[in-house]
Formats: C-alpha cells, structure tokens, sequence
C-alpha cells in the first residue's frame, strides 16, 4: 500500500525554507502549495508528477483503526495529577468493575485498572 510520508515532507520543506514571519496558517498554505508544485517524475523521464506523489512510500501493513469501545490501560493517567473525572461527583460506593472489583466513578465507561468495558 502507498501512504504518504508526510514528516519527510515538512522537514524537507521546513529546511528549504525561512518561515520566520509567516502565521502557522501562511505557513501552511504555503506548505500546500509547494507539495502541489509539479516537479519531474523520477521514474519517468520528460513527466511531471506533483511534489506530493515523490513523498509516496510502500508499507505493507494495514492502517490501525481506532475502536471506541476498547480501552487498554497504558499507566499514563495514573503517573499523572488528575486521575478519573474532571468534575466533582457525589461519592457513591455502588459502582465496582464487573472483572477486577475495582471501585468506578459512576459515569466511568471503562475500568482504568482492567480496561474492561462497563
């Protein structure tokens, strides 16, 4: 499958090119603007492709899709100050997780020890 290498594009525009008084939205329009440039095809001689179509790589895995309804804890929400629910609930000892037993906020969708969907 071809995907586009979008990091190698921007770095190799961002090193082309003095940005030092455009607005990140200039800065991007400009950057549109540059990937649609037509520039020789190096496959083809005499053809002119856009820029964007020389930054096309193959990678033979699949895109990752992200499901909603699937949580795997990675221990970053614990390590940091706020952990659980951003707003102040009524402490209610009724809700526990149905696979660790683990005490739940009661609007929690997902327990943050197990990843179990609630």
């Amino acid at each position: 499958m071809e995907v586009f290498d979008g990091k190698k594009a921007a770095q190799e525009y961002m090193s082309k090119h003095t940005l030092a008084f455009s607005t990140p939205e200039l800065t991007l329009m400009r950057f549109a603007f540059w990937l649609g440039d037509s520039v020789p095809d190096p496959q083809n001689d005499g053809k002119a492709v856009p820029r964007m179509m020389t930054f096309m790589t193959n990678q033979d895995f699949e895109p990752v899709l992200i499901d909603d309804d699937t949580y795997v804890p990675s221990g970053a929400v614990k390590n940091s100050k706020m952990v659980g629910n951003a707003y102040q609930e009524p402490k209610n000892d009724g809700k526990f997780c149905s696979e660790c037993g683990n005490s739940l906020s009661l609007t929690a969708k997902f327990c943050p020890e197990c990843g179990t969907t609630q």
